[in-house]
C-alpha cells in the first residue's frame, strides 16, 4: 500500500540531474511513497506544476531549488483556494540557501525529503508586496539588492553562500545607497540606506543575518535599515559578526511602504523588482509548510 502523502517534487532544471536528489527519490518510491517530479524550465513553469498538483488532489508540494525556486512555489500556493492549498515541502538546492538553512532543513537530499514528506504542516507567514508580487524570506535594497542580483553563477558555484559577500567586497568603490522614505503606523523614517531588509525569515545574501529576530509565524515583518553614514568595513564587520551598531535601525511592522524618488530594486527572494513604490504588508498563516520540530524561526 502506497504511503500517504501523495506529493508533487517540483525541481529547478540546474538540480534535476543531481544523483542524489535521483537516488534519494528512487528509494523513497521503492518504500511506497507516491512522488510525481516536474522539472522546470523557465519562470512559470513552478507555477503551473503547482496548479497541475492541485488538481491531482496532492497533499504536498515540495520545492526543489534555491530561495528563488521556494519563492515560486509558495507564491503559486499562497493564491490557491484556501481550501485546497497543499503544504509545501523543501528541498535544498540552490547556492545560499537561506530560508532553508535558517529553518534547519537537512542539506542531504534524503533526509530533506523525509521531513517533507513526514513532518507535521505548520502555518506560516508570507508577504505581499503590490498586491501582486509575494517573498517567504526577504526583500532587500540598496547594498544586499547588488550583491545578489550581480554576483556570477561561476563564482556562486564555486563559493556558495560565502561568494555574495566576497562579490560585495570586491565592489565596494561602485555601491550606491538608496535614498528612501519608509513609512508605517508609527514609524516613519527617510534618508539614504545602504542596506534594506524586510525580513518574514532572518537571513540572506549567503547566510547574512540582516534580520536575526525575524519569525515566520508571529504575523511581523521585521525592517532593518542600515544607514548610508557607516562605512562599509564597519558595515560587514557587524554583519559578520552580528554586533549592534547605531548606524542600525530595526523595527517589527506588520506593514510599511517604501517610497524613493528615483527608481528602485527591491529583491524579493533572488527576483528583482523595479519601482518607485512599494506596499508591503505581511499575510499572516498564508501557507503550511513542513518544517523541523525545532525550527529557530518558529515562535
Amino acid at each position: 500500500m502506497a504511503i500517504s502523502p501523495n506529493a508533487f517534487i517540483i525541481l529547478n532544471g540546474k538540480g534535476a540531474n543531481t544523483p542524489e536528489v535521483r537516488d534519494a527519490i528512487k528509494k523513497l518510491r521503492e518504500q511506497g511513497y507516491q512522488l510525481e517530479v516536474r522539472v522546470t524550465w523557465e519562470y512559470g513553469d513552478a507555477g503551473r506544476y503547482v496548479t497541475e498538483a492541485q488538481r491531482q488532489h496532492a497533499e504536498l508540494v515540495i520545492a526543489g531549488g534555491g530561495d528563488g525556486t521556494i519563492n515560486e512555489v509558495a507564491a503559486a500556493i499562497v493564491q490557491l483556494n484556501s481550501h485546497s492549498r497543499p503544504a509545501m515541502g523543501i528541498l535544498p538546492l540552490g547556492t545560499a540557501n537561506d530560508f532553508a538553512t535558517a529553518c534547519q532543513i537537512p542539506e542531504q537530499p534524503y533526509q530533506a525529503l523525509i521531513l517533507a514528506l513526514n513532518g507535521n504542516p505548520v502555518a506560516i507567514d508570507m508577504v505581499k508586496v503590490n498586491q501582486q508580487h509575494y517573498f517567504i524570506n526577504m526583500a532587500t535594497g540598496g547594498f544586499g539588492t547588488k550583491i545578489t542580483t550581480e554576483t556570477p553563477d561561476k563564482l556562486k558555484a564555486a563559493l556558495g553562500g560565502f561568494s555574495y559577500l566576497l562579490h560585495g567586497i570586491t565592489q565596494a568603490n561602485t555601491l550606491k545607497p538608496d535614498n528612501c522614505t519608509i513609512t508605517a503606523d508609527n514609524f516613519h523614517w527617510s534618508g539614504e540606506a545602504l542596506v534594506i531588509g524586510i525580513g518574514n525569515g532572518k537571513q540572506a545574501g549567503g547566510g547574512h543575518p540582516l534580520c536575526p529576530d525575524a519569525k515566520i509565524n508571529d504575523g511581523q515583518l521585521q525592517l532593518a535599515i542600515l544607514m548610508a553614514d557607516e562605512s562599509l568595513p564597519a558595515l560587514l564587520s557587524s554583519l559578520i559578526n552580528g554586533k549592534d551598531s547605531e548606524h542600525i535601525i530595526e523595527k517589527s511592522l506588520n506593514s510599511l511602504t517604501l517610497t524613493s524618488s528615483h527608481e528602485m530594486i527591491l529583491n524579493l527572494d533572488g527576483e528583482p523588482l523595479k519601482g518607485n513604490q512599494f506596499q508591503i504588508e505581511v499575510v499572516p498563516a498564508a501557507i503550511r509548510c513542513q518544517l523541523p520540530s525545532n525550527c529557530p524561526l518558529l515562535i
